[in-house]
């Protein structure tokens, strides 16, 4: 389906809180020894580099794996780009470490997919419109069509791509093959955000991004439909949010970000949903504001978030 035609401009995000020219990241993992943060610390600073930021953390003082993020800044770096790359890959693959370089200033390619529930979608592009989030939504697809006027006011291009359900798992299968025709090799990252579907793992292994989910609880409770009249139900004390990477295990993907709110007999369900979509909100765009940032580091199936957002 062809996306309808915007009918605003899209603002120009702020300033605030994006990259800047001639800064770039450095990650680092793998294997810890003596002087890994000296050794990259000397090359950058050969290759006239001034480092604005570094957090390093390692699991063992012994035999640890390393996870490190460094930012620096090289005037020219678009020209200097290749030869930094040249040095880091001789010096710190020498070290057997992977890396990988990215420049602060250029923001993530973005999809959002969504199904009705509109409060994280829109609270993504409000903070990207505001330049809270290092992002440029490319598109917005959803299973549904009601939320298409709303995002069009953003300037974002919306795909309606039902699923048909008579159709059983063709169905499914025919709604991922279009949402791949759309993603593939255009999008750096695919957020769910409140997409009421399972990913199958074929999807996973062909997007070709990482994807970022918001879950209504610490997971694993309350699980399925209707999470808050369970909870209300079994008189929880707190309700919470936790955004995770996607893998093909449902719900057990690496947690990237957490929170809770303090609840009491007193709220009623609606009262309930009300502040558990103020947290999903809240942990859904740290998350993405951290991805971003490229402060997250994979660790088995756990993260390591260096810095601060």
């Amino acid at each position: 389906m062809t996306p309808p035609t915007a009918t605003a401009e899209r603002p120009a995000p702020t300033s605030a809180g994006l990259g800047i020219d001639d800064v770039a990241r450095l990650l680092v993992t793998g294997p810890d020894r003596p002087g890994i943060v000296a050794t990259i610390a000397s090359t950058l600073r050969d290759l006239g580099a001034n480092i604005v930021s570094l957090d390093q953390y390692s699991t063992d003082a012994v035999d640890g794996e390393i996870f490190q993020r460094t930012e620096f800044h090289v005037p020219g770096l678009t020209a200097a780009q290749p030869r930094i790359e040249a040095a880091i890959a001789e010096v710190v693959g020498g070290l057997g470490l992977q890396w990988t370089l990215t420049r602060a200033a250029v923001p993530k390619r973005v999809a959002i997919l969504a199904s009705t529930t509109d409060h994280c979608l829109l609270d993504l592009l409000w903070r990207e419109r505001r330049g809270e989030l290092n992002m440029e939504t490319k598109m917005v697809i959803a299973n549904h069509p009601e939320l298409a006027d709303q995002v069009r006011e953003f300037g974002v291009p919306y795909f309606h791509v039902p699923i048909d359900r008579a159709e059983g798992d063709a169905g499914k299968a025919a709604a991922e093959a279009r949402h791949l025709e759309l993603l593939r090799g255009n999008v750096d990252l695919v957020i769910l955000a409140r997409y009421m579907q399972i990913i199958s793992p074929t999807f996973l292994e062909q997007v070709g991004a990482p994807v970022i989910n918001i879950h209504h609880s610490f997971l694993p409770a309350f699980v399925g439909a209707g999470p808050y009249r369970k909870a209300k139900e079994r008189g929880v004390k707190l309700i919470g949010a936790t955004a995770h990477y996607v893998t093909e295990e449902l719900d057990e993907g690496p947690i990237i970000e957490q929170d809770v709110v303090r609840v009491d007999h007193s709220h009623d369900l609606r009262e309930l949903m009300r502040k558990g979509a103020d947290v999903e909100r809240t942990v859904l765009s740290r998350a993405v504001r951290a991805h971003c940032e490229d402060r997250v580091l994979r660790h088995g199936n756990a993260t390591v978030v260096l810095g601060s957002g």
